[in-house]
């Protein structure tokens, strides 16, 4: 199973729970002008689904999207790279290709490590 798999609720080897615990929103107080930047999950199909990402970014948020169910390597994910590059240089983000499976992008003032922690 997958990062994203784990993020969004799927379930663990053999059928097991995943290793989150389920929070309940209402146990948590935020204003909107408490919340800062937010992280956003989002999976990329098509160049449709490049619109709602841009959104986010310029909104000042971070983005990280499955690109699996694209190849890595055909046009659309060329052009739909390429377009969120810009959007990232635009804002003065990031951009980076984690894996074979994931697009992570972040807007002005957030850069990504290219370097993994520990090990």
């Amino acid at each position: 199973m997958g990062f994203m798999d784990r993020l969004v609720g799927g379930q663990g080897q053999r059928g097991e729970p995943a290793d989150y615990v389920e929070l309940d929103i209402d146990d948590f107080e935020a204003s909107a002008t408490e919340t800062g930047t937010r992280i956003h999950v989002a999976k990329i199909d098509s160049t449709r689904d490049v619109g709602p990402i841009k959104d986010a970014v310029y909104d000042g948020n971070i983005v990280i999207a499955d690109i699996s169910p694209r190849a890595t390597r055909d046009r659309t994910m060329e052009r739909v790279s390429a377009e969120l590059q810009q959007v990232a240089e635009e804002v003065g983000g990031d951009i980076v290709q984690k894996d074979d499976d994931q697009l992570i992008i972040t807007a002005a003032g957030t850069s990504v490590a290219r370097k993994r922690l520990g090990r």
